[in-house]
């Protein structure tokens, strides 16, 4: 069992997120945990159960939310204007020191916003928070591209492979069917992050456009997507995009997702087709999803997840 006073941690950051968004007027909406659709990201595995009651309740297989983005932007569509969720998300295969298969998300939307505007909420946000807690903060601001080139000297958007395969140094991985993007994610969590400062906000903008996900490609050259990712000391937080409500687009990501799965071996998700037929109809916004124990482990100043938790998986 968690520590009592990890217990009223949790709750005063509830308290302090509501606060923050309530002052705002961005509603809280709660919605379904369990969808006819999953989350295509070959990277993120989801759970799945089966529906045993009468057939016109649909599909009879369901999937346990991995975030609240596809039902936040159906309502986004419908016009419910900015909101937010705070709640539980589930992904399978995540578990250990760092991960539980079961966690809590704050997901947020601002509608007419860009990713750079909300990236200062995210701070603001956390200002509260971790001032509240009596942290002291370094904000420091930089761009996926620069991040990289002033840790590693690599281009993370131009250089090949085998350079970023160099970059890596003495850190053993099978390279056996790594792509691009996986290369870049191991100099990231292996090479830079763990070098953050702990005492440190560091928000990386401008991301490759090949790990644009849900957000819009801006076509600089090269093209970046309109994302950004907020770390505190050497833990990633927040994940940002400006949006993308191109359906058309987003299909097409989608069906490159299960392809992937495809070529891996891994079970394809359903398409969350009530997002794409609304989609187009959402309006210009930029959305964000924080890691709430993740965010817990820094007020704690614990790098076990276990701690933060009134009840861990193994424990569960």
């Amino acid at each position: 069992m968690s520590d009592l006073k990890h217990l009223r941690l949790r709750a005063g950051v509830y308290a302090g997120i509501r606060a923050f968004f309530a002052e705002r007027h961005v509603l809280e909406v709660e919605t379904p945990m369990l969808s006819a659709a999953g989350n295509t990201d070959p990277n993120i595995q989801s759970f799945s159960t089966r529906f045993t009651g009468h057939v016109d309740a649909g599909s009879p297989w369901r999937w346990l939310r991995t975030s609240p983005e596809f039902p936040l932007k159906r309502l986004l569509a419908a016009g419910v204007g900015d909101c937010y969720e705070l709640g539980r998300v589930f992904r399978d295969g995540e578990a250990g020191g760092r991960h539980n298969p079961e966690f809590t998300m704050l997901e947020w939307y601002r509608v007419g916003w860009n990713d750079a505007t909300l990236a200062r909420e995210v701070l603001e946000l956390l200002e509260v928070l971790l001032l509240g807690a009596g942290r002291t903060i370094d904000i420091v601001e930089t761009t996926y591209r620069g991040l990289f080139r002033d840790a590693l000297g690599v281009d993370a958007l131009t250089d090949p492979v085998e350079r970023l395969r160099e970059a890596l140094g003495d850190i053993g991985i099978d390279p056996e069917g790594l792509e691009r993007d996986d290369w870049l994610d191991l100099l990231m969590t292996h090479r830079i992050q763990p070098h953050f400062p702990r005492d440190r906000v560091t928000v990386v903008s401008d991301f490759p456009a090949s790990q644009c996900a849900l957000a819009r490609i801006r076509h600089d050259d090269p093209p970046v997507a309109e994302r950004f990712e907020v770390y505190v000391g050497p833990y990633e937080v927040a994940n940002g995009y400006h949006e993308l409500n191109d359906a058309a687009e987003q299909r097409a990501r989608f069906e490159r997702d299960n392809a992937k799965r495809r070529e891996r071996g891994t079970p394809e998700v359903p398409i969350d087709e009530r997002l794409l037929a609304v989609l187009g109809t959402m309006p210009d916004c930029a959305g964000v999803a924080l890691g709430v124990e993740r965010l817990l482990m820094v007020l704690a100043g614990t790098d076990a997840i276990a701690d933060v938790l009134a009840f861990p998986f193994s424990e569960a």
